[in-house]
């Protein structure tokens, strides 16, 4: 059974969108957690969305499910978007 860690993630959009997302790791590390954040918004399009250490922070950890853990054992990290 492994640990992971769920980052609560609030980007905003250069248009003032607000995305809200979990990004989850195996390691408790913000700074982890907010270059996945930056690079998943990349990857939808979202190049200018900002995301701070003020809204991705350490929410909780959990047992990931199947998906998720596959996604995390494969690139590092997975996203659960809201």
């Amino acid at each position: 059974m492994s640990i992971s860690h769920v980052f609560d993630t609030y980007a905003k959009t250069a248009k003032g969108r607000i995305i809200h997302f979990d990004v989850i790791l195996d390691e408790q590390d913000q700074q982890k957690a907010l270059d996945y954040a930056q690079k998943w918004l990349q990857s939808i399009g979202e190049t200018t969305a900002t995301v701070t250490s003020g809204n991705c922070y350490f929410c909780h950890s959990i047992e990931a499910p199947a998906e998720l853990r596959l996604q995390i054992d494969l690139q590092g990290y997975a996203i659960y978007p809201d």
